[in-house]
């Protein structure tokens, strides 16, 4: 048995500090994700101070997660067979994910992430999807999927035709051997282009979604997070909502809790804390855990992110779940 499969974008991050007039001068919004082209990729890494390479991909570093909770996962996506792919591959495996997709031999180079934070610990994104597009049915792994609790999918992946017809086909194994599906939103950005494919995927295809306040209020052309979370209640099996500082909001039903966001001494990044907070959830219902506790570990592997430039744990999440909950 496998706890998930996550199927998502592979992407090396390349992580830089950056003020906030650099941003202004190249017409970044603060906090966004925007899809670049290689030759932008190039133009604005030219221009970014020093960075650092990680590892990343929103479903990746939540296969990650899980591995480091002590979970069992796997992971699908493309990468090229180049320099950044083996560095993604290597990365994976050496975090304890299981990685089998098929490298590329030709086509578009590996993709790659141009994150830039600010004083403020907000991260905009520059992403080049490079191989990620390349994604396709016939690397979801039927064995995999049948075995996985849950198989979990990034909005991010869902701009290519090939990768929807991908989830299309994940979703249609998970449920046909009495799986869950989830899908995590991604950004509010990427729900303003995919709102009504997203909100179909969720009337039956998607069991468990993940979502942030704004996410969430963009999905329903709503002010309020109140008026959200009421049209979300009884959309989806199971709905994880993340409100930064305010903690979490998870919901089935009528059943609704609130979790306290974890204390965290010193916010270093917010990169991947969504991502790592779907990783201790995921990790807490493949195990029967109530919502609460799932919740709490959720919050817990999400503070662990914040405290340090990257979107990959840097201490063993299981130790800390060890330390902290008591389960």
């Amino acid at each position: 048995m496998l706890d998930a499969v996550c199927i998502g974008n592979a992407i090396v991050d390349v992580i830089s500090a950056a003020e906030p007039e650099f941003l202004s001068r190249h017409n970044l919004v603060p906090g966004s994700m925007n899809l670049i082209d290689e030759t932008q990729a190039q133009a604005l890494y030219g221009e970014m101070g020093p960075g650092r390479e990680i590892s990343g991909g929103s479903a990746g570093n939540t296969a990650a997660g899980i591995a480091s909770l002590g979970g069992a996962c796997r992971f699908i996506g493309k990468v090229h067979n180049d320099e950044l792919g083996d560095v993604f591959t290597h990365d994976m495996r050496a975090a304890g994910v299981e990685f089998t997709t098929a490298h590329l031999v030709a086509g578009p180079a590996t993709a790659r992430s141009l994150i830039l934070v600010t004083p403020d610990a907000e991260r905009t994104m520059n992403t080049y999807l490079g191989a990620c597009v390349e994604l396709g049915p016939d690397d979801i792994d039927e064995d995999q999927i049948a075995r996985a609790q849950v198989t979990y999918m990034e909005g991010y992946l869902w701009d290519p035709p090939s990768a929807k017809d991908a989830f299309r086909r994940a979703i249609e194994i998970a449920h046909g051997a009495g799986r869950k599906t989830a899908l995590t939103l991604s950004d509010s950005f990427c729900v303003d282009r995919y709102r009504q494919e997203f909100l179909q995927l969720m009337e039956g295809d998607i069991d468990i979604v993940f979502a942030n306040e704004d996410e969430l209020k963009s999905l329903y052309q709503v002010d309020s997070f109140d008026d959200a979370l009421q049209r979300v209640q009884g959309h989806c099996e199971i709905a994880a909502l993340t409100r930064s500082e305010k903690g979490s909001v998870i919901v089935r039903g009528t059943e609704v809790h609130v979790i306290d966001a974890m204390p965290v001494d010193r916010v270093v990044d917010t990169t991947g804390a969504g991502d790592l907070y779907a990783a201790g959830f995921l990790y807490g219902l493949a195990r029967d855990y109530d919502l609460k506790t799932c919740g709490l570990i959720a919050g817990l592997a999400a503070s662990e992110i914040l405290s340090h430039y990257g979107a990959r744990p840097e201490v063993s999440l299981k130790k800390l779940v060890d330390e902290h909950i008591a389960i």
